[in-house]
């Protein structure tokens, strides 16, 4: 379960499409208390999924072969196909004219602000909005994969209390670090939060489908193995 959770969390932390929102919430006005607000409710959320799959198990693993672990197995390899299938769909179809575009015409490492576009709305929005966005934004299909692996949670050790914790902060890691560099250091987080956002406008696609396929692969690995043993 530790190693399924460690892969999960670090392909939930490093998510492209999730990342990049978070960089744009950053990045308007007020980006820090947004920011805190999308992480708040990003791991209350985060949290929520795990409570309810702890609440059913009652915090005890299913027996091997037991239809709650057949299903559990059933669940991750679905996730993993699926993800095999979006990482082959994006890189057969390749990065969108328009991403290119915008990258190829950025000026500078400051968001643009036109009237009417993304970071304008993102200006006006309040931190409730942000607020919104931390959960809508999570990549549902590995948090499912996640909640399918505490499946096999047993809560009457204190390394399974140590395993969530763990990987609910690694899930989140990439949001907590750049949330802290811009609290302590707003101006050159600033600058750095520029360039990373440019920097995921023109490699998103190559980024989307490296995940996709690693995540999906394991999974689809690890749910096999756990049905043929």
């Amino acid at each position: 379960m530790v190693l399924d959770l460690v892969i999960i969390g670090l392909a939930i932390a490093v998510f492209p499409l999730s990342v990049t929102a978070f960089v744009l919430v950053l990045s308007a006005r007020g980006g820090t208390w947004k920011g805190l607000a999308f992480i708040l409710a990003w791991l209350a959320c985060f949290v929520g999924v795990l409570a309810i799959v702890l609440f059913a198990t009652g915090g005890k693993p299913p027996a091997p072969r037991s239809p709650p672990s057949t299903a559990s197995s059933a669940v991750k390899l679905a996730v993993g196909v699926g993800l095999i299938a979006y990482g082959w769909y994006r890189h057969r179809r390749g990065p969108r004219r328009s991403d290119s575009e915008e990258a190829d015409g950025e000026e500078s490492d400051t968001p643009r602000r036109q009237p009417g576009g993304m970071m304008s709305r993102l200006d006006r929005s309040s931190v409730w909005t942000a607020a919104a966005m931390g959960p809508l934004l999570q990549p549902w299909g590995l948090v499912a994969a996640g909640a399918a692996t505490v499946v096999g949670a047993d809560l009457s050790h204190t390394s399974s209390y140590l395993a969530l914790a763990v990987y609910c902060v690694l899930a989140t890691s990439s949001l907590l670090a750049m949330e802290i560099y811009a609290a302590v250091s707003p101006d050159a987080a600033h600058e750095r939060l520029g360039k990373l956002r440019a920097w995921l406008q023109s490699h998103q696609n190559q980024a989307l489908v490296a995940v996709s396929l690693t995540a999906g692969v394991f999974l689809v690995g690890r749910s096999i193995y756990a049905l043929a043993a």
